[in-house]
């Protein structure tokens, strides 16, 4: 049975993880494919409201595998933690499977990542400080650790463990305390920890690439769970302003980051939110600066539902739909089936832009340029649409929404370029509204 990838198509934060909660009902098999702790996911269900970072959202089902992929850099005192969360509120997480592949984010790269920003200054990326960047970093430096260093076979017993510690925890203090005028980390801290770390996760650690693969040798449905968002994928976003996560933040990475072959993959589901929102610094053609950014921002912050990010708290900046962006990173995806979230948050305003293009020298354009001068200067092209009035959070079919929201959604499919199968009318795991099952089944 082909998989199905979930990715987001703007800048993260699009409600991917709501998404994989409903489609993970049709599925025996949930694996994240990249990333790290940088990433939330928000789910609300009956168990009640939970900010995800490392584990898949598809834990919520009992009956469910749910895979950590290599392809991500996990911390492991946070996923301990989130674990632990997890299983003071009801959640099994028997069936929670950890790669042995999987990166382990180090304590020197959190602190590597802060004094990094600190020292670009005005230029800062905006990261979250979680260390992934700099964890990928070493993964390509071929300095990592991986989870198969915490348990093969007792790495502990044979001093494996602390040679290698002994050699990258030097070279990594003459960064921190050399380059960056840091404090040094000790060694006997670190080494105690990360004893303690491979005692609690022993039992998830294994190959998981062989449960992957021989789920899809049996016929499985398997939904692979992207992270972040297609504009800060490294080579195709808004560089520099990206993530350093590797395998990709896009479709084409997923099967790098669980280990099958892409003819596994045949649906590609892209989650885009009715507007656009980002956390961090970087080009964001569309942003709102008045009354209508707070707006977008603030709505249902009462409720825990306002844009602030699941990972850092920071406040999200807000804009318009960009339907440029939009339509690139559906073609970049090959997005198959689009989920179009938090369509309610727009039912505040009697009318809404929607950017259809961009100028840049007097001349209209259709793709975000290269260069960060090119990124940082195009302004958007508006077509202005009416707004509806009425809330649509009790919609559960398209007949149920407004006529002004039914012309809204229509002209959001012809922007990305790819139908629009799924809409999400609030936060609730039941407030949507399904035109299409991507499963096979038509509905009515």
């Amino acid at each position: 049975m082909p998989a199905t990838v979930v990715i987001g198509g703007q800048w993260g934060d699009e409600g991917k993880g709501r998404v994989v909660d409903f489609f993970a009902r049709n599925c025996t098999m949930i694996a994240r494919y990249s990333a790290g702790s940088n990433a939330g996911h928000t789910i609300v269900n009956g168990l009640g409201r939970f900010a995800l970072h490392l584990v898949p959202a598809g834990i919520f089902y009992a009956d469910k595998t749910c895979i950590m992929g290599n392809g991500m850099v996990i911390a492991p005192q946070g996923l301990i933690d989130e674990i632990s969360m997890l299983e003071s509120r009801g959640v099994d997480m028997s069936r929670l499977k950890i790669s042995d592949r999987a990166q382990l984010v180090m304590p020197w790269h959190p602190v590597i990542d802060r004094l990094d920003e600190a020292m670009r200054g005005e230029n800062a990326i905006g990261t979250t400080g979680t260390g992934t960047g700099p964890a990928f970093i070493d993964k390509a430096a071929r300095l990592g650790f991986r989870m198969i260093d915490l348990v093969s076979p007792d790495p502990f017993e044979s001093d494996e463990f602390d040679r290698k510690l002994k050699w990258v925890l030097d070279y990594k203090n003459l960064v921190i305390t050399q380059l960056y005028d840091g404090e040094p980390l000790a060694f006997e801290a670190i080494r105690d920890q990360f004893h303690y770390y491979s005692d609690r996760l022993r039992q998830y650690i294994t190959d998981t690439s062989i449960l992957v693969q021989d789920a899809h040798e049996r016929g499985e449905q398997i939904l692979l769970e992207g992270a972040q968002g297609a504009l800060l994928d490294l080579d195709s976003g808004t560089y520099p302003y990206v993530t350093s996560s590797s395998p990709a933040s896009v479709a084409a990475g997923a099967c790098i980051g669980v280990g099958i072959g892409p003819t596994a993959i045949r649906r590609v589901v892209g989650v885009y939110k009715a507007y656009q929102t980002r956390v961090g610094n970087g080009p964001m053609p569309t942003e709102l600066f008045d009354q209508d950014g707070s707006a977008l921002r603030e709505h249902g912050v009462d409720r825990g539902a306002g844009e602030y990010g699941a990972t850092t708290g920071r406040p999200r900046r807000t804009g318009w739909f960009d339907g440029v962006l939009a339509r690139s990173t559906a073609r970049q995806n090959g997005v198959t089936s689009v989920a179009l979230t938090r369509l309610d948050v727009l039912s505040q305003f009697k009318s809404i832009k929607v950017c259809v293009a961009y100028e840049l020298n007097g001349q209209r354009i259709d793709a975000l340029p290269a260069s960060l001068h090119g990124m940082q200067s195009v302004q958007p092209i508006y077509e202005e649409l009416p707004g509806w009035g009425d809330e649509v959070t009790e919609a559960r079919s398209m007949s149920d929404l407004p006529q002004r929201a039914r012309e809204y959604v229509r002209r959001i499919e012809q922007l990305i370029g790819a139908p629009i199968d799924m809409i999400s009318v609030g936060p609730e795991r039941e407030q949507a509204i399904v035109t299409r099952d991507i499963f096979g089944q038509a509905l009515g």
